[in-house]
């Protein structure tokens, strides 16, 4: 088995440059030909590659930190990328959009003032985590309310609920992150 570690090439991390790969495609997609069940499609695929990489890591012992930064950045990517799209298409409204990356903004801005205190990035919340699950799923949902079928009908209600739900849970999730960043900044640090 590979060792995990800094290891870069692995099958894992091979998925994860895949799932990546499909940001440019999910986006053209969704604002070049508005193809939305193809859009679907992308972004299902990008779920199970997601799903399956954080598996085969586990299982191969083949867990490394390049891999643990390209997971939440395909997440982030796909999630802006079809922020950008949606707002283009007029799906969600601009104050949606600027509060997520708002959120993100914040957050990052902390990392570098954890590190000049001493300290490292803050735990990852499972709150993040279900976040970021409830965000994703909003996604196929809102294009599946945009497809001129019966189908519509049903996603819409549903799409909404995930949207506001997820913004909601991604905000205050950001609030912790921030509010922990400066509880540490601010606690004299102990040798």
């Amino acid at each position: 088995m590979a060792q995990s570690g800094n290891q870069v090439w692995t099958v894992p991390n091979a998925l994860s440059v895949l799932r990546l790969a499909g940001v440019p495609l999910f986006l053209w997609l969704l604002l070049g030909p508005q193809e939305d069940g193809w859009a679907i499609v992308v972004f299902i695929v990008s779920g199970i590659t997601d799903w399956l990489d954080g598996k085969l890591a586990r299982w191969l012992n083949q867990m490394s930190k390049f891999g643990a930064m390209l997971d939440p950045l395909a997440d982030r990517l796909y999630t802006l990328a079809a922020m950008i799209a949606f707002v283009v298409r007029d799906i969600v409204p601009l104050w949606v959009v600027i509060l997520l990356v708002a959120r993100d903004l914040a957050v990052l801005v902390c990392l570098p003032l954890l590190r000049r205190a001493g300290y490292g990035p803050p735990e990852v919340l499972y709150l993040g985590k279900g976040a970021t699950f409830v965000l994703l799923y909003a996604f196929p949902f809102l294009l599946f309310a945009q497809i001129d079928t019966w189908l519509a009908g049903v996603a819409q209600p549903i799409a909404y609920a995930f949207t506001v739900w997820g913004v909601v849970l991604y905000v205050w999730s950001g609030l912790i992150y921030i509010l922990q960043a400066v509880t540490a900044i601010r606690r004299p640090r102990s040798l």
